[in-house]
């Protein structure tokens, strides 16, 4: 892009590009991909329709190349957002040849705490993706995004892009110092009526979690799935060193949480459990299966060690979380 390409390389690149009107983003988006499409390069632009929209019909007749998704599903969380990406990569990429993708996050109605877990993923991409062909630019709607979220982009790419000129972010920020320095949200107390079960290997969690799950009207597959997630967390923190995990319970609307306690097992890599499980096992597999499985999972290696959210009845009751 005018001397701005960061080359056709092999890792991961990372832009963020902060844009207050239709002709900013198109300023940017368009170069972008025409330059892809030009070369051979997949383009895939995963942002709201109205940018979809625009895009297209600014790309004219190669419209019809461009790879598209309505962000908003394109991964409702984080992990799943994280696991889209390398789906699209691994349908998408061929030896010798980058891949582009436009990813512009959903910021608007999330909690403090989900906002704060989009953060700590756009961070998290520079290490879960690194080595990847990927040349990935984030945009985010001035109009529209927090202040502290169009901050946070700065930090959490390594540089920004405007039409065709990249300049780097001085305020960005190694991603485990920024996981470190930006962690999760406090987490609230346990009320008065949280059940607790005995302290033990896996089999004594199973038992309680499954016992909670049927108390909180979870049946069949549902229930089982439950447990599954508890489990998974509960392996991977005993994985990490701790030797007896105890479990706590109790529901709140919409919602039933479990908290898993015990000695601290040292620190947890940041971003642990993000990545689809591979070819070679990783203590991580279970822990990514137990994020799929929660509607939230908070894993700390201290004090709680461990806090799963697990939806139990419609979508919105538990977007508080």
């Amino acid at each position: 892009m005018d001397g701005t390409d960061p080359g056709t390389g092999t890792g991961f690149v990372h832009h963020a590009c902060l844009y207050g009107t239709d002709g900013e983003f198109l300023a940017t988006a368009v170069p972008f991909a025409l330059d892809g499409l030009a070369v051979g390069e997949p383009v895939l632009a995963a942002t709201t329709p109205a940018n979809i929209e625009l895009l297209r019909s600014a790309l004219g007749e190669r419209a019809g190349e461009l790879d598209t998704a309505e962000t908003a599903y394109f991964g409702r969380r984080p992990v799943e957002r994280v696991s889209a990406f390398l789906r699209y990569h691994d349908r998408r990429s061929r030896p010798g040849r980058r891949l582009r993708i436009l990813a512009e996050p959903v910021w608007g109605g999330r909690s403090a705490r989900q906002t704060a877990e989009w953060k700590r993923m756009e961070s998290g991409l520079n290490v879960l993706l690194a080595g990847l062909p990927v040349w990935m630019i984030c945009p985010y709607d001035t109009r529209t995004v927090p202040g502290d979220v169009a901050r946070a982009a700065r930090a959490t790419h390594p540089a920004r892009v405007d039409g065709r000129l990249v300049t780097p972010c001085a305020e960005f920020t190694d991603p485990g110092a920024y996981a470190a320095e930006v962690p999760p949200p406090r987490l609230p107390a346990p009320p008065g009526a949280a059940r607790t079960g005995p302290t033990g290997r896996i089999a004594e969690i199973r038992s309680f979690a499954r016992e909670r799950a049927g108390a909180a009207g979870l049946r069949g597959e549902r229930l089982g799935l439950a447990v599954l997630g508890v489990c998974e967390a509960a392996g991977y923190l005993l994985a990490c060193g701790g030797t007896r995990v105890g479990a706590r319970a109790w529901e709140e609307p919409g919602v039933l949480v479990y908290e898993l306690l015990g000695a601290p097992v040292g620190p947890v890599p940041a971003f642990a459990g993000f990545r689809p499980p591979g070819a070679e096992p990783d203590p991580e597999d279970g822990l990514w299966l137990a994020r799929m499985l929660s509607e939230s999972l908070d894993v700390r290696g201290h004090g709680p060690l461990a806090r799963l959210i697990l939806r139990i009845a419609g979508p919105g009751d538990a977007e508080r979380w």
